[in-house]
């Protein structure tokens, strides 16, 4: 049986490089930690080009068989709203990414209806940064995600960033982008 919402939070599925805590901690304010959830039938995929790390941006495709994992998080409208700046969501669809609805599965068998960010254009298929790759693997360790994940994770095939890219600062959370303007 679902959950019951709270009438001012909303249920987000995050995954990838938004599963990490640190990441979490900088763009989503009070974000509560609801717990570890699957998405059936789907995969990490990254596609285009994101200047922040390097890398290809992280998506969810359809995959039939597969299992993502990630984190389901309770935000406020306001918190939401702040990572939806943070992923380019933009109520026009103009942006790179737009929510998208999903049903997630936690570990205890507890169904929740949540939202997930979704690439909007999945061109060509890219390859994620290894620094990025590194960071996303961070997080599913840190998050209690499923070793048998956690080693999909690692067997991604990747390449080195061609400039330094954000690394954790001094404060939890924080990043700096070591070269950016």
């Amino acid at each position: 049986m679902p959950a019951v919402q709270k009438r001012d939070h909303q249920l987000y599925f995050l995954y990838g490089s938004n599963a990490n805590p640190k990441q979490i901690a900088a763009r989503g304010g009070q974000a509560v930690r609801v717990g570890v959830a699957r998405l059936a039938d789907h995969r990490l995929a990254f596609f285009g080009h994101s200047g922040t790390w390097d890398s290809g941006e992280e998506t969810l495709v359809e995959s039939p068989g597969d299992d993502a994992w990630g984190v389901l998080y309770e935000l406020t409208f306001g918190d939401a709203e702040r990572l939806d700046g943070w992923q380019g969501v933009r109520l026009d669809g103009s942006g790179p990414y737009f929510h998208f609805p999903v049903e997630v599965e936690e570990l205890g068998g507890h169904r929740h209806a949540a939202l997930v960010y979704r690439k909007d254009s999945c061109r060509e298929a890219s390859l994620p940064s290894s620094e990025l790759l590194s960071f996303i693997v961070e997080g599913a360790l840190v998050q209690g995600l499923p070793p048998a994940y956690i080693a999909r994770l690692r067997a991604l095939e990747s390449r080195r960033a061609a400039y330094p890219v954000p690394k954790p600062g001094n404060a939890p959370g924080a990043f700096t982008c070591n070269g950016c303007g």
